[in-house]
């Protein structure tokens, strides 16, 4: 629950050092072009009462729809270590603006083509999550099974440590003092903690080979942590734009799996119900005592003549049609002549 807690807490600082991204590149711009952006991002391609103002709708094939939920790699990565670049697919803020305004009234499955995105993202960046620790495993010196655990244990309080002092400096930020303290005090328990288990896991080797720099993955972002980093080091790397994207991304990728996933249930259940609906209706008919009444088989026949009586009027106004444009053609003339 704690770790919940934490990850949930990072993924909003993530949206919030995007949002300041998004925030100095509009502080670059002009005062009439940060305008219009912030009209496109309000009101979308129309917003001069111009429908034709833009040939690409949202549901164009070359718009990103990652980007239309706010989840695009591309984006949320910008200006860090591992910057993807720009996006193959179009960006446009205005374009998911209209999206935003589109979607209230219909369903897009947007969420499907998003999930599959990000799935093909976590996938590439879990494979090499495992190339790096099996480099790391070749590279380094084998610990025993005791001392492995032992180096674990600093590991874990080290990141326990960096993310809760990423998060006090994030809410004494933010103005809210107490809580920041409160978090302070929990920082100073974990440092003696983890003094305790540097001792333990200082002598439980040879001094040489304490010295030597033991690093690890971080399983969410994939960037290496040495054991000997300080709380200023761990602190930077959790509360850096880097691994709160990776959580921001996480997250996203939970959400939308679980949204596809309940739909998916929906879907069946409805399915589920037109057959038992279907399955009632062929019983009754199949019961001995459903009687058809005079008044149905009247009514079966009414609707029949009138069925046919349709049928044959637009029969009839097909062939005038027809023959009205086989006269008018220059071809019927000239035979006529």
């Amino acid at each position: 629950m704690f770790a919940f807690s934490v990850s949930r807490l990072m993924a909003v600082k993530a949206q919030e050092e995007l949002t300041k991204l998004n925030e100095s590149i509009l502080e670059k711009m002009s005062a009439k072009d940060q305008m219009k952006s912030m009209l496109d991002q309000l009101m979308g391609t129309t917003r001069d009462g111009d429908s034709s103002r833009s040939k690409v709708k949202f549901s164009d094939v070359q718009v990103c729809k990652s980007f239309l939920l706010h989840c695009c790699p591309h984006e949320i990565l910008q200006a860090t270590r591992m910057d993807l670049g720009e996006c193959p697919k179009l960006h446009d803020v205005a374009l998911r603006a209209d999206y935003e305004m589109a979607s209230t009234s219909k369903d897009y499955y947007y969420d499907i083509d998003a999930m599959e995105h990000l799935q093909s993202f976590i996938r590439d960046c879990d494979k090499r999550t495992e190339l790096a620790k099996k480099r790391l495993a070749e590279t380094q010196e084998e610990l025993s099974a005791e001392v492995a655990n032992k180096a674990n244990a600093v590991h874990e309080l080290g990141e326990q440590i960096g993310k809760k002092l990423a998060k006090a400096e994030q809410l004494g930020a933010e103005g809210h003092v107490e809580e920041s303290y409160g978090l302070m005090d929990e920082v100073e328990q974990l440092r003696r903690k983890k003094i305790e288990a540097e001792n333990d896991y200082r002598n439980s080797m040879p001094a040489s080979t304490y010295q030597q720099q033991k690093l690890r993955v971080c399983e969410v972002c994939s960037a290496y942590l040495g054991i000997h980093d300080n709380d200023r080091r761990l602190a930077d790397h959790f509360g850096g734009k880097l691994h709160l994207g990776f959580i921001l991304i996480r997250e996203k990728l939970i959400e939308l799996e679980k949204s596809v996933e309940e739909r998916r249930k929906r879907r069946e259940e409805e399915r589920q119900k037109e057959r038992e609906i279907r399955g009632d209706r062929r019983s009754e008919y199949r019961h001995p005592s459903h009687r058809e009444t005079r008044e149905d088989r009247e009514y079966t026949r009414s609707r029949d003549r009138e069925y046919e009586r349709d049928r044959d009027r637009d029969y009839h106004s097909r062939d005038r049609h027809d023959r009205r444009e086989r006269s008018r053609s220059p071809r019927h003339r000239s035979y006529r002549r």
